[in-house]
């Protein structure tokens, strides 16, 4: 069965760095755009970054707060997407989880989640 596999989360101190993975086997990689999201204690889930599938040309957006901070990639051959995150604040403390979804039927796959924290 499909999944979605994160890893890289931890404690950082206040403009440090972390380079968040999410691998997935089974998938048909390059038919799916992916996508970070987080969510803080009490807070909704929001999107960080998302990048579109080759076939649409990969294109990359992010969210106002981590735009020039954060960095999302994927390597198709490795069916990995990743999110480098520098300059961290306080308020980058949350889980993050990265999704997938279909080109074809618009289905989603979400992982189960990294947290990173962010604190001095």
């Amino acid at each position: 069965q499909a999944q979605l596999v994160e890893s890289g989360g931890g404690l950082v101190q206040p403009g440090g760095s972390l380079r968040l993975s999410c691998a997935a086997p089974g998938f048909t990689f390059s038919t799916y755009s992916m996508s970070w999201y987080r969510q803080a204690p009490g807070k909704e889930r929001e999107l960080v970054a998302a990048i579109a599938p080759p076939p649409a040309g990969g294109s990359t957006n992010y969210a106002g707060s981590v735009q020039g901070r954060f960095t999302i990639s994927r390597d198709n051959a490795k069916n990995t997407v990743f999110l480098q995150m520098n300059s961290l604040k306080v308020e980058d403390t949350a889980v993050y989880y990265c999704k997938a979804r279909s080109i074809w039927n618009n289905r989603d796959y979400w992982g189960q989640g990294t947290q990173v924290t962010v604190s001095s």
